[in-house]
C-alpha cells in the first residue's frame, strides 16, 4: 500500500466540481457541461448521477447537510455524558473544532449562497439538519430560551467564520464561551 487515497468516485468528483465552479465563477457558470468537464466525466456520466443544474446544487447541499450532521455527531460522541450533553457538545463544536471551517466548507458556503439565490427550497436538507440540532438542544433539559440562545450564538459564530463576515479576536473567544456556558 503506497498510502495514497483511492481516486474519488464520479459522483464525488462531480460534486467537488460543482463547488469549485460556483466558488470560482458563481452559479451562472455552473452548467452540466462545465461540471462534467471539471469532474473529468462525460456528460452522459454526469447525467447518470444528476439530471439538471438543480440536481447538481441539491446534491452539493445534501452532501453539506450530511457533513454538518456527521461532524456534530462526532463531537457529541466525544462529549462526556451528563446534563445538557447535546448543548455542551454544540459549544465544544463551536469553540474547540475550528477545522469545521475548512476548504470544503468554503466551497460549500459558496454553494449554499448560490442555491439560496437560485431556489431557496434547495436548502431544505440543511434546514432539516438544523431543525434536528435545535430539537436536540430543546430536549436536552435546558430551558428552551437558553438552549436556543446558545444555538443562535453558535450559528452566528459559524456563519461569521464561514462567510468571513467578522472573525472575533481569538482572545475574545474564551469570554464569549464563558458567557454562553453561564446559560447552562
Amino acid at each position: 500500500m503506497d498510502g495514497l487515497a483511492p481516486p474519488a468516485d464520479a459522483r464525488t468528483r462531480i460534486l467537488d466540481a460543482v463547488e469549485a465552479i460556483v466558488m470560482a465563477k458563481g452559479v451562472p457558470a455552473l452548467t452540466l457541461e462545465a461540471a462534467a468537464r471539471e469532474a473529468g466525466v462525460s456528460k452522459g456520466g454526469l447525467l447518470y448521477h444528476f439530471a439538471s443544474k438543480e440536481a447538481l446544487l441539491a446534491g452539493a447541499l445534501n452532501r453539506l447537510a450530511d457533513h454538518v450532521e456527521a461532524d456534530y455527531e462526532r463531537v457529541l460522541a466525544e462529549t462526556p455524558a451528563g446534563p445538557n450533553r447535546a448543548t455542551r457538545a454544540l459549544l465544544n463544536w463551536t469553540f474547540e473544532h475550528p477545522e469545521a471551517v475548512c476548504a470544503q466548507h468554503d466551497r460549500a458556503g459558496a454553494v449554499f449562497l448560490a442555491a439560496f439565490h437560485h431556489d431557496p427550497a434547495l436548502l431544505d436538507p440543511v434546514r432539516a439538519v438544523f431543525a434536528r440540532l435545535r430539537a436536540r438542544m430543546i430536549a436536552d433539559g435546558l430551558e428552551r430560551g437558553r438552549a436556543l440562545a446558545i444555538m443562535a450564538a453558535s450559528d452566528g459564530l459559524f456563519a461569521e467564520r464561514l462567510f468571513r463576515l467578522c472573525e472575533p479576536p481569538a482572545d475574545d473567544l474564551p469570554g464569549i464561551r464563558a458567557a454562553l456556558e453561564a446559560l447552562l
